[in-house]
């Protein structure tokens, strides 16, 4: 066979292979729910089944109010360990968001409040500075960590289930908005999973080489937290 005949022979295989990566390189970004395949569907969280997410509530049920949402409007209550509170408005809050890759959360810091280390494993994170001063900062898988003191009007972005946390610096309240490509994100808050949960003693002095009375002082701290 000449070198002519190979290659026409392998033509077909060769633009078989360019296609494939021409339409891969032209499908969109998704969000990291999937696509939804109609106009909405109002989340019917009284359902009794569900399949990785909510079944539609029935068109004639659904109004204009399944698409508003008024949960933001008040100030959170910050009389707590970390002197923080999150409001969220995701699908189950906020059910007309179901299918949409959307979420939002509201959360207002006392002076000195913190939004403990945590982690979404199902959405990354934007958000932007309102009131008030915050160090925002997260760790990359590579144990680098990266964070920036920001003001009213400054935004920020936080990868898909990296730890990170935000800190009020400032010397009075602040407050944030953050978003999510995700309409149930999902939260691993760090202290409270590790520390409110039934993991046993042996593992976590091992984790962290100390003592299990030093384990034990901080289960206590975290005793009243409903996970």
């Amino acid at each position: 066979m000449s070198a002519m005949d190979s290659f026409l022979s392998s033509l077909p295989l060769h633009l078989l292979c360019c296609l494939t990566v021409f339409w891969l390189l032209l499908l969109p970004s998704h969000s990291a729910d999937p696509d939804p395949l109609q106009d909405f569907c109002v989340a019917n969280l009284s359902a009794s089944t569900s399949v990785n997410g909510f079944p539609c509530k029935p068109a004639s049920e659904i109004t204009s109010d399944d698409f508003f949402f008024d949960g933001f409007t008040e100030e959170g209550n910050t009389t707590n360990i970390f002197a923080s509170s999150l409001t969220p408005g995701n699908v189950l809050t906020f059910p007309g968001l179901n299918t949409l890759g959307l979420a939002m959360n509201r959360v207002d810091f006392a002076p000195g409040g913190l939004n403990p280390p945590h982690l979404h494993p199902r959405a990354s994170e934007t958000g932007v500075v309102i009131k008030g001063k915050l160090l925002v900062g997260f760790v990359a898988s590579n144990n680098v960590f990266y964070s920036k003191v920001l003001t009213a009007g400054q935004m920020f972005v936080i990868p898909r289930g990296l730890v990170h946390f935000q800190l009020n610096v400032g010397e009075g309240k602040a407050l944030a908005f953050t978003a999510f490509n995700s309409h149930l994100p999902g939260a691993v808050v760090v202290p409270i999973n590790l520390f409110a949960s039934s993991i046993p003693n042996a593992v976590l002095t091992k984790t962290f080489q100390v003592d299990a009375d030093v384990i034990d002082t901080i289960r206590s701290k975290f005793r009243s937290y409903d996970i």
